[in-house]
């Protein structure tokens, strides 16, 4: 009999918070394992590790050694890697994803144990597009389906091509960007599960099938079976979907999301998000539930996992996975070697506006927080920062005995406030939350505030910033917001950082 919960129990959707966006999911046995989409972010490609479908573990990342990957200076924020597809065959986790990077192209990495180590790539270069998908039939064939939506039969082992490129089911006439195409063997079909509509406020997803991994395909007569478009649901964006069952032979849907705010037109600020949504079969064809905030729980035992220590002391060799850099790492700017129990940084680029400045960073995953951290800059200049890009950041640095607040917003670079302090180590902070009343259709979706913490604990406030200036909507792009620790100049020390949600 399968497992009965309270009816008043639910859980928190998204089930992976923050900007974790494009999730594809597989099933091993009892265990999940999910991976993300990661851009200019380095490590890349976050792999995540659930034993119910809705606690979710990072166990670290696909691609997390230089050789595997390379983001160049001037790949652009929202470039770099897109939307992997995961999947588990013949005793072994395969991982295919883009990498939009000049040089870059589909590549397609290997592990037995998905924590890692993965292998170096494998180069497709017979393989175009972006969103690339992997599924196997009967016959061993291993199918290759792409954006567009395309699809060509790989070798996996070689990397190798065979037969003609042929195309596939597209879409709603007339529907743009169909994408992120997941092929999967279910019952007495094969079906094609695609994005389309974009990845903004007409995002959707359809669904096709046929007798055989390369069709002809007949599209759902519900399609799109998924879309939050012209609505006034809290979590728009609904798309970019992949299937799982679960061992109770139930059905699911993992999608990313946004979670937009403030007023007109609303602005997301954490990125796209994984949801997940329960589906069922009718007729042959899935039927996606809502997509909720609070997720009613699964006719299964529930395994909830410990989080991630709010503070980290830096007291370890190797950074946690969750923490990520732009574009690379170097040993010799980032290092916890240098000074026992701290993290060193040591200045390339000359502040936020760089593309090559170095940061280590954590996704913001909550829409009310606080992130702290105590900072040596005796040798250097750097601080905490709220990045969404180049040119949408807002920080708060201290060099020598000065710490100031800076605010960068498109072409504009100002200077905001500025405040002696003691010298020696002291304690940088940001809280981000609810922003004041009275609201209009004119209210931005948070508010920042970055200042100093005293040595009593007090939160001197130097600047109070309007949070609509680091989304999405304003910025473009594909990524959320990212807050964590920069040296701009010399070599600046950092002795732990603390993020923690805030309840509005």
């Amino acid at each position: 009999m399968p497992l009965q919960h309270p009816a008043d129990v639910t859980l928190a959707n998204p089930v992976i918070p923050g900007f974790h966006p494009d999730p594809s999911v597989c099933r091993v046995g009892d265990d999940y394992y999910l991976a993300c989409s990661s851009f200019e972010y380095f490590p890349g490609v976050p792999l995540f590790h659930s034993r119910d479908l809705v606690h979710w573990t990072q166990i670290g990342n696909a691609l997390d050694r230089p050789s595997q990957l390379r983001l160049p200076v001037g790949v652009p924020s929202s470039g770099g890697i897109y939307a992997p597809t995961l999947r588990h065959h013949d005793g072994r986790f395969w991982l295919i994803v883009t990498n939009v990077s000049e040089g870059g192209g589909n590549l397609l990495v290997t592990a037995t144990d998905p924590a890692g180590p993965w292998s170096d790539p494998l180069p497709l270069p017979d393989v175009p597009g972006i969103d690339p998908d992997l599924a196997w039939d009967e016959d061993g064939n291993c199918w290759c389906t792409f954006a567009g939506v395309g699809q060509v039969r790989l070798d996996p082992r070689t990397g190798e091509t065979h037969g003609p490129q042929r195309r596939l089911w597209s879409g709603g006439p007339g529907a743009k960007a169909p994408e992120a195409p997941h092929l999967y063997r279910i019952g007495d079909h094969w079906y094609l599960l695609i994005a389309e509509g974009g990845t903004e406020r007409g995002h959707g997803v359809s669904i096709a099938r046929g007798d055989g991994p390369t069709g002809p395909f007949e599209p759902c007569p519900a399609n799109p079976i998924l879309t939050h478009r012209g609505t006034d649901h809290p979590v728009q964006n609904t798309g970019h979907a992949d299937l799982v069952q679960a061992p109770d032979g139930s059905w699911w849907m993992a999608l990313l999301g946004v979670r937009p705010g403030g007023g007109t037109p609303g602005w997301h600020v954490l990125g796209r998000e994984t949801f997940l949504a329960p589906v069922t079969w009718v007729d042959g064809w899935p039927v996606v539930g809502e997509v909720t905030l609070r997720l009613p729980a699964p006719p299964w035992p529930l395994a909830p996992v410990r989080g991630e220590a709010p503070r980290d002391d830096f007291d370890l060799s190797e950074l946690r996975p969750s923490w990520i850099s732009l574009r690379d790492r170097p040993a010799e700017h980032c290092t916890t070697k240098e000074r026992a129990g701290w993290l060193t940084l040591r200045a390339r680029g000359d502040s936020m506006d760089e593309p090559d400045v170095v940061l280590v960073g954590r996704r913001q995953q909550h829409l009310s927080c606080r992130a702290r951290a105590l900072v040596d800059p005796a040798e250097g200049r750097g601080g905490l920062v709220v990045r969404l890009d180049e040119r949408h950041h807002y920080e708060i640095e201290a060099s020598g005995t000065t710490a100031r607040v800076i605010a960068r917003v498109g072409t504009l670079r100002t200077l905001v406030a500025e405040q002696p302090v003691p010298a020696g180590p002291l304690v940088l902070g940001i809280e981000i939350g609810e922003p004041p009343t009275p609201h209009d259709s004119r209210t931005g979706p948070d508010v920042v505030s970055l200042g100093v913490e005293e040595s009593d604990g007090t939160f001197t406030t130097l600047a109070t910033l309007d949070g609509r200036y680091l989304s999405t909507e304003v910025a473009g792009g594909f990524t959320g917001r990212v807050i964590g620790m920069y040296a701009a100049e010399g070599t600046v020390h950092f002795d732990w950082f603390a993020y923690e949600p805030q309840v509005p």
